[in-house]
């Protein structure tokens, strides 16, 4: 996916959650609902989210330097993993205590109507979002080859896209549950159902944050390129007619664009240095071809057959 798609669904989210967490503060205060008040930390936590992930694009943009020669790319790993914090602290916490604070000190839902056209708008400030971010991952998914979303969320490198879609996902699911639990604390008159619908909304936020923070922690240890990938770099590099055979391939994902490539093979025996810079640009050529993210490749030049042999390393 490219920069300005990543940054474009950031920006719809950051405006559509920043005006609705106003809004269902507004409707917290004036109904006493702690399903709202969740809704609200949800939507400033989502809000924060967007900050965070737009500091790492910059970031993470720097150039390659002397203390870091393999660039800043991983950043957006790491603002990716700082936000599934802030879901749990923000999100998930606070909704989860005022739900047992509404629990353990009844307060009844002063009004309903402002709450539900809150929620109703809110869901069109969120839908907004969430189809920009749908459609990007409908994009990836065609380009990248997933069998579907479930499998792109897992096995994609890009956590923008995880991140944006997963919490619009949930904000969805959590306005549906926050009208429910409104709705029947008033009818009933039993704040039990307002309390509960808080606590599953942070429940919901709870898991969500710990499946980015599972997620981001794999990126940001070293992760290998997915399985296809590594199948077309090893057919780029073993198809060059001038290497024997091929050994050991290593791959690292440096950023969601961004992969480093380390390979063992054998050359073919009396190749000139002609022959062998000819193959080496093959494989730089075959390689980006298969796999436009590749950005880094390491070629170890050597006998596989344990004899003494003089080690190459290309690098770009």
């Amino acid at each position: 996916m490219k920069k300005h798609s990543d940054k474009k669904v950031i920006y719809a989210a950051l405006i559509g959650n920043s005006a609705i967490a106003v809004m269902k503060f507004i409707a917290a205060v004036s109904s006493g609902s702690a399903a709202m008040l969740a809704e609200g930390f949800h939507s400033t936590a989502d809000s924060v989210n967007q900050i965070m992930l737009l500091i790492g694009h910059k970031r993470a943009a720097r150039p390659p330097d002397e203390k870091h020669p393999f660039g800043y790319g991983k950043e957006i790993y790491f603002w990716a993993f700082v936000v599934a914090v802030s879901i749990f602290c923000v999100g998930a916490v606070l909704s989860i205590y005022e739900g047992v604070k509404k629990i353990l000190h009844p307060e009844l839902v002063k009004s309903l109507y402002l709450p539900l056209i809150v929620l109703g708008v809110s869901v069109i400030f969120e839908a907004y979002p969430w189809w920009v971010a749908y459609s990007e991952a409908k994009s990836l998914k065609s380009e990248k080859g997933f069998s579907g979303f479930l499998d792109l969320v897992v096995r994609s490198k890009n956590p923008t896209i995880m991140v944006v879609l997963l919490e619009d996902s949930a904000a969805m699911v959590g306005l549906f549950v926050a009208a429910i639990g409104i709705s029947l604390a008033h009818v009933t008159g039993r704040p039990i159902f307002d309390a509960a619908a808080s606590i599953f909304i942070g429940v919901v936020l709870f898991i969500l944050a710990l499946f980015i923070a599972r997620e981001t922690k794999a990126l940001l240890i070293g992760e290998s390129a997915g399985s296809r990938d590594r199948e077309r770099i090893q057919q780029a590099i073993c198809g060059v007619t001038e290497i024997t055979s091929c050994g050991q391939l290593l791959t690292m994902h440096m950023g969601p664009e961004d992969i480093l490539v380390n390979m063992e093979v054998e050359f073919l025996d009396d190749l000139s240095t002609d022959e062998l810079e000819t193959a080496i640009d093959k494989i730089e050529q075959n390689v980006k071809a298969a796999v436009p993210a590749v950005t880094k490749i390491y070629i170890e030049a050597q006998s596989l057959k344990k004899k003494p042999a003089k080690s190459k390393t290309l690098a770009e």
